[in-house]
């Protein structure tokens, strides 16, 4: 018999054996022990669809709730909006007069909508994090966690007499930074209207106003965003990432730079697996300096007593 492994509370114990490992068979309707196969209720009822999905996309089709909660949405997707204006729900056309009133009822309906301040605020800074992140190809979690951090900042008040593009692209790198995601203040300023300057500084003011405990940045995480640039293959690109783990394990990567220790590492992990790629090409894929490679490499040299 096929029992569908969805694990119930642990309320439900086996009256034979004590068990908690409890599955409910929603085919027969019947809640089973999975150690000792006592049945424990029968003739159970099924809440849930009547309706069969065999992928996501179509479970998603057929699913009768709107759109969930997104904190990214200047009013988190709970707001009304009045359609195309011209035809009944029966697809007849409504009389002139009809359509020009709704036609005015639309109008006055966008405008009631962004009459708040916080509103307008924050239809403006959603729409640039929208831009940001489609430009920087950022995953939609790390987006609601960027507009999370907005929300609060807007909240205590640190937008007031600073840039709406500033506050949101700076949220949006804390939220690169807490999530692990590897993109820079250069990168994020080449994309933005702000300076990289001015994106720091205001940067600094939300992890000191917002006490954001940051973790610190891995070197890891920047391979293979360095490697897709320079077309690296997957074997050297693991012996970079196992060189960084032994020199963090001595201590060594303190105070650098992820960036450059990442690049230096690639560039050692080519050199033992002899796939030709210059400094050069690695400095400009990660966006360092040739001199920084070197440097890192010379450090990464003796601490590891590699033999190249």
């Amino acid at each position: 018999m096929m029992l569908k492994n969805e694990q119930l509370g642990n309320q439900d114990v086996c009256p034979e054996c004590g068990s908690k490992n409890i599955v409910l068979d929603n085919d027969s309707g019947e809640k089973i022990c999975n150690s000792c196969g006592l049945v424990i209720a029968d003739n159970l009822m099924n809440d849930g669809p009547e309706w069969r999905a065999f992928s996501q996309d179509e479970r998603e089709s057929r699913s009768r709730v709107g759109m969930p909660l997104s904190f990214s949405v200047h009013d988190k997707g709970l707001s009304t909006m009045i359609g195309q204006v011209g035809k009944d729900a029966f697809g007849r056309t409504i009389p002139s007069k009809t359509m020009f009133q709704m036609l005015r009822l639309k109008k006055w309906h966008i405008r009631s909508s962004y009459q708040s301040s916080v509103d307008r605020n924050l239809s403006h800074a959603m729409t640039e994090l929208s831009r940001l992140t489609d430009k920087l190809h950022i995953p939609k979690p790390v987006k609601e966690q960027a507009a999370v951090i907005y929300r609060k900042a807007l909240e205590k008040g640190l937008v007031r007499g600073r840039s709406i593009s500033a506050i949101a692209a700076a949220s949006l790198y804390a939220a690169c930074r807490s999530t692990g995601t590897p993109r820079t203040l250069r990168e994020l300023g080449k994309v933005s209207t702000i300076d990289k300057k001015d994106l720091a500084r205001c940067y600094r003011l939300l992890l000191r106003e917002l006490t954001i405990q940051m973790p610190i940045p891995k070197a890891q995480y920047r391979i293979p965003k360095i490697a897709a640039k320079v077309n690296i293959g997957e074997r050297t690109q693991q012996a970079a990432v196992a060189l960084l783990e032994r020199a963090e394990k001595k201590r060594t990567t303190a105070g650098k730079d992820p960036m450059g220790l990442a690049a230096a590492a690639l560039y050692i992990a080519c050199v033992m697996n002899d796939e030709k790629r210059t400094q050069k090409m690695i400095a400009d894929a990660a966006g360092v300096t040739e001199v920084t490679i070197r440097n890192r490499y010379k450090g990464l040299k003796e601490a590891l007593k590699l033999e190249i």
